[in-house]
């Protein structure tokens, strides 16, 4: 998709499709509705003005209404795109009423579109224009690739429309937008791709390609260099699998350097591309899905991806553990016992909670290469899901300060995460009678806390963040702004979590 951010008036520029936001300005909650176009351009408002009054059209979230051969204005189709009540909009809204236009435009073979910039006071200007960049270019995204009649429905130009003039703030919160879903949507392409193609290797083989690209530094290092490293947490788990594991670490050096004090950040993801349970094998239903247990380290490479081209001022590296977790006749076992590279031994009680094993060792070597922060991202547990749904990923910290740089960066993504507990009392769950500590308790309380806390052994007083990603990393059902599939969550989120340490 090509994207351009003009200023011109709306009702003068042609194009085969014009988006112009609305809002309900009602003032009481029995009030009827009350659709106001969020636009000064009085050749707009006649052209819709009719539809308004009609009671067709309320403005709710996403609600659309096409208006052809509007006249008074260049464009061949005016669709209205409801932004639901106005006293409660964020540019969260615009985001993804942005994303219902391309949805509109897509199955209607429309490839050309504009959007016009909505005015009011809860829509500041800068972050509307990024909400608009991402919120388009991450609804143009489907997972049908390997469809032998797949019609390629994207949307080839898309230009949003300033009433007010392109100032160097507008155009670098467009730039940003842009760059985060373009990268968002990279890690969605990689979540999506079947167990068979994306392999450790391949995965491997893809992020040091995109590390060329932007001017990242990359090392994919093989079984020879993760035994070297005395991985053994990470090597248990790849016993079983044909498939050799992958290490890869990136390293992103900003152009100023940073003070010598300055944090280095560690960004750590799961990369487990095809997960049977091993041993502990899954049931067969839903065991398809397991090819994105890799989700945490797409979320990772892509975030990587994102800060080289925004050139943020802080050195952040990104480890990645790459594996199967297959159940062959070398695989782990129950009842084995491993040594992670931090010398702690681990009694393995479930071969099917081996995301927790590949991210200790990730945690670890992250810490010996200078990271002084960390978060990690990964597919962990069901048991997040049954705690918080589908809605709300899961975020555990051992610190306070860190915890409250992320949910700070909510306020700009308009992601969802909610706390939950990681504090000591739930550290006896995880205690071993010949090690020491479990990999998994059995019980079925507390099981998104008590990996948390498996993990939290291997991160020490380093401020930390685990995302448990599991139950919102893919969408069984499409939404008005968004395919089914794979959502890329975490991203945008992680990305300002790394800005907001930059100097």
């Amino acid at each position: 998709m090509t994207t351009t951010l003009l200023h011109q008036s709306p009702a003068d520029f042609a194009t085969p499709l014009l988006v112009i936001f609305a809002a309900d300005t009602a003032t009481t909650k029995d009030s009827p509705a009350t659709p106001t176009l969020l636009n000064s351009s009085a050749a707009i408002e006649t052209a819709a003005t009719p539809w308004l009054t009609s009671a067709d059209f309320k403005a709710t979230l996403g609600e659309t209404f096409l208006l052809p051969a509007p006249a008074g204005i260049q464009a061949q189709r005016l669709l209205l795109i409801g932004l639901g009540k106005a006293d409660k909009l964020t540019p969260h809204e615009l985001r993804k009423a942005a994303g219902v236009a391309i949805r509109f435009a897509r199955p209607r073979t429309l490839r050309t579109l504009a959007i016009t910039l909505p005015e009011h006071r809860a829509l500041p200007a800068a972050a509307s224009i990024r909400a608009i960049a991402e919120g388009a270019i991450l609804a143009d995204f489907d997972i049908d690739f390997y469809r032998a009649d797949r019609k390629d429905l994207s949307i080839q130009s898309l230009t949003v429309l300033s009433a007010s003039p392109i100032t160097e703030a507008l155009q670098t919160a467009f730039n940003e937008g842009v760059i985060l879903a373009e990268s968002q949507n990279f890690a969605r392409t990689l979540i999506n791709e079947p167990g068979n193609i994306l392999t450790p290797t391949e995965l491997g083989k893809r992020t040091a390609a995109m590390a060329k690209d932007f001017g990242l530094q990359c090392e994919v290092h093989g079984i020879d260099k993760i035994l070297e490293l005395k991985m053994g947490a990470f090597a248990s788990v790849t016993q079983g699998s044909p498939q050799p594991p992958a290490l890869i670490v990136l390293r992103y050096e900003p152009p100023t350097p940073p003070s010598a004090n300055s944090p280095i950040l560690g960004l750590v993801g799961k990369g487990i591309t095809f997960d049977t349970g091993g041993i502990s094998i899954k049931p067969a239903a839903d065991m398809d899905k397991m090819k994105y247990d890799m989700a945490g380290a797409a979320s990772m490479i892509a975030t990587m991806r994102a800060i080289a081209q925004l050139k943020l001022n802080v050195r952040v590296l990104c480890v990645v553990c790459s594996c199967e977790n297959m159940p062959d006749g070398h695989a782990f076992k129950p009842g084995d016992v491993v040594t992670a590279m931090s010398g702690k031994t681990i009694e393995i009680m479930n071969t099917d909670a081996e995301g927790r094993l590949v991210l200790a060792d990730g945690l670890h070597y992250a810490q010996t290469l200078g990271a002084t922060h960390l978060i990690n991202a990964a597919t962990l547990t069901g048991a997040i899901g049954t705690a918080l749904g589908q809605i709300n990923a899961g975020l555990f910290s051992n610190n306070d300060e860190t915890t409250k740089h992320f949910f700070d960066a909510l306020t700009i993504t308009g992601e969802k995460f909610w706390r939950m507990p990681a504090t000591d009392d739930y550290r006896d769950q995880i205690k071993s009678q010949i090690a020491d500590i479990l990999n998994s308790t059995g019980s079925r309380y507390g099981g998104a806390t008590t990996a948390a806390m498996f993990l939290k052994e291997f991160v020490g007083d380093t401020p930390w963040i685990h995302l448990d990603i599991a139950s919102t990393t893919w969408l069984d059902d499409a939404k008005p702004w968004q395919s089914k599939g794979p959502s890329g969550v975490a991203i945008r989120t992680i990305t300002e979590w790394v800005r907001s340490y930059a100097s």
